[in-house]
């Protein structure tokens, strides 16, 4: 096998192991394409591609994140992750963990660990590389890295997001839920919320967002209800799709044009959380991009109409 041919059957895994340490699908892309550039440029053929790659991406990772966090920290409004639609990354054998640590609420907790503690987090608890592998991929002693693998699990095991266990009760849930807000069924939305549903959104200062967030199905619902049939009189339609893992949908304008993506948090059988992301600097891997600006404008206007 090439070495180029190696790199292909190995790129998902790179690529999966970048976006969860950095959360951004440009990215952890660009991170893959630099881990090709060192591994054609070297001489001697590693031992272990699959280990050199991983230490590699995970190096490059760890420096992208490390100069990100400042920006991070003086986002405007809520940071979310760039939504992914499809983890090109499967293993049978840690899918429960894949699955968990690419949810947009798993990767906003990801959020609070030091750079290196997420590194030594996602290689041993999402990838189960074995504590050698890790500690040479993050230039750290064995020991070091069992701690900040115990610290990072610490964090996260206390924050974790619990989901709906059966997938294709979260999709029917998730389906009834998209078409009550397409037809504006206020009490069919209404009984698909939890008592304390959270509606929050990433718009950077780029896009209209709900502010801090809205908080409670009775507000939820109006919100939704007061929005949504502008938007939809003005052509704007919903693409079911999952996202991040987690049911979800595309929003799109008249042109189909990306104006936001919607997920959704289900359990017992209620949406808790729905996120959206709407800052369009996140949404630019999923196709053209709609002025979310002048979508909000016209919907706006022609809620106003009569019919």
């Amino acid at each position: 096998m090439s070495r180029a041919e190696e790199f292909e059957e190995l790129r998902p895994l790179l690529f999966a192991i970048a976006y969860r340490i950095l959360g951004s699908v440009s990215e952890a892309e660009d991170a893959v394409q630099e881990t090709w550039l060192r591994y054609y440029a070297v001489v001697t053929p590693p031992t272990s591609t699959k280990a050199y790659l991983s230490a590699v991406v995970t190096r490059i990772a760890i420096d992208v994140l490390r100069s990100a966090r400042h920006r991070r920290e003086h986002y405007v409004g809520r940071w979310f992750p760039e939504p992914l639609l499809t983890d090109p990354y499967e293993d049978p054998a840690r899918s429960a963990e894949l699955a968990d640590s690419v949810s947009m609420a798993a990767l906003v907790l990801l959020e609070r660990l030091s750079p290196l503690e997420r590194a030594v987090f996602v290689l041993r608890e999402v990838f189960g590389f074995g504590f050698p592998e890790v500690a040479a991929a993050v230039g750290r002693s064995e020991a070091a890295c069992r701690k900040l693998a115990e610290r990072a699990r610490r964090h996260m095991d206390a924050g974790r997001p619990r989901f709906e266990a059966d997938r294709q009760a979260r999709e029917e849930l998730a389906a009834r839920f998209f078409e009550a807000l397409r037809v504006g069924d206020v009490d069919g939305l209404r009984e698909l919320l939890a008592a304390d549903v959270e509606m929050v959104g990433d718009g950077g200062g780029k896009a209209p967002m709900w502010g801090s967030g809205i908080f409670g199905a009775d507000k939820v619902v109006r919100v939704l209800a007061g929005t949504f049939p502008g938007f939809l009189r003005i052509g704007g339609w919903l693409e079911p799709h999952q996202v991040n893992g987690q049911p979800g949908a595309i929003v799109r304008d008249g042109d189909g044009k990306v104006v936001a993506t919607l997920s959704l948090d289900v359990l017992d059988g209620r949406i808790q959380t729905i996120r959206g992301v709407v800052n369009p600097d996140k949404l630019g891997h999923l196709g053209p991009v709609a002025d979310a600006w002048a979508v909000n404008r016209e919907a706006n206007r022609a809620r106003r109409r009569p019919e």
